[in-house]
């Protein structure tokens, strides 16, 4: 390694080091204060107002979309556009957040005190507790950070990781408040990749039809091992006289079986399949039959029809890897 290696190294294990300590240092402020600015944020009628210039105007607007996207209904506005005609975007019944590292950002310190005029709580988030900013706020969450990242202790570095820190605890705080799941989550995030993994169903990814293997609980082991063959599942649903799920057959069943002694494949199929396997329904999220196939280390699961009981289809996990799920 040469010398200028071994200076890039060291440099970036040390913003790492500083960034670290940085976020750390948060413990200190998750008191009283952030209880208030939670408590403030989650009986809000309106929305929350994220403020912010320069590069703490660039986490505000991160955190705004994080809100946002949690379920907490949220916008992002500079300071300067809101002192020249948005402040008609402000309603009564927001609540402002304001971020600055030393609390005396000139358009943010000057926005702050109209915002008081028009009723709005204010909380602030900064490292320095006797600013202009925090003067003018209900709550302060004060960051604790000792210096940024960067040689000459000037370039936002440690700071603004702090405060990203803090804008996501504060989101998924509020969200774990609301009962925020996954279903809301899917609703939210209708486009893209991780939008269709969330919406995407059993029902859209299984095998059925000819594709999905069903044979009665009486057929032979032979009989099953030839549907399997043709379907290419590597396993079998059997079912009772009324249709229903009784049984799977897998092909690491078979094996099992063989090793155990088996010889006579004219036996019935029930006196080795598993009784009341594991299940999923054509309305269950794919990525919630991923997580069982993978918690489960099999390769794949029926899939029944919640009200009868019968086997509609089988979902393989080949299928689930190919979707990004896995």
């Amino acid at each position: 390694m040469t010398a200028k290696d071994a200076l890039i190294l060291k440099t970036a294990r040390g913003v790492v080091a500083a960034e670290s300590r940085a976020v750390a240092g948060l413990n200190k402020a998750l008191d009283a204060s952030f209880i208030r600015a939670v408590r403030l944020l989650d009986a809000c009628r309106g929305k929350a107002v994220l403020l912010g210039v320069g590069k703490s105007g660039l986490i505000a607007r991160k955190v705004a979309a994080t809100l946002a996207s949690t379920g907490t209904r949220s916008v992002y506005l500079h300071p300067v556009e809101s002192l020249h005609g948005d402040l008609g975007m402000i309603a009564a019944d927001d609540v402002a957040v304001a971020f600055s590292y030393s609390g005396e950002t000139e358009e943010t310190a000057k926005l702050l005190p109209i915002l008081k005029k028009q009723g709005l709580p204010v909380i602030s988030v900064t490292n320095n507790p006797d600013s202009r900013m925090a003067r003018y706020s209900d709550v302060v969450l004060r960051l604790h950070v000792k210096a940024e990242a960067c040689p000459m202790d000037i370039v936002p570095t440690s700071s603004t990781t702090a405060m990203l820190a803090l804008g996501d605890a504060l989101a998924v705080t509020l969200m774990t408040l609301k009962g925020f799941d996954k279903g809301h989550f899917a609703k939210l995030h209708p486009g893209g990749n991780l939008g269709k993994l969330l919406n995407l169903k059993v029902s859209e990814l299984m095998h059925k039809g000819g594709g999905n293997p069903v044979v009665r609980e009486t057929s032979s082991v032979a009989a099953a091992l030839k549907v399997m063959t043709a379907t290419h599942a590597g396993a079998v649903s059997a079912v009772d006289p009324k249709g229903r799920l009784s049984g799977y057959f897998t092909d690491g069943d078979l094996r099992r079986c063989l090793q155990a002694g088996l010889k006579d494949l004219s036996a019935p199929l029930s006196s080795v399949m598993t009784r009341k396997p594991l299940t999923v329904h054509p309305d269950t999220p794919a990525m919630d039959a991923a997580r069982i196939v993978s918690e489960k280390k099999i390769d794949n699961l029926p899939v029944t029809d919640r009200r009868t009981g019968r086997p509609v289809g089988i979902i393989d996990e080949r299928d689930l890897l190919k979707e990004g799920l896995g």
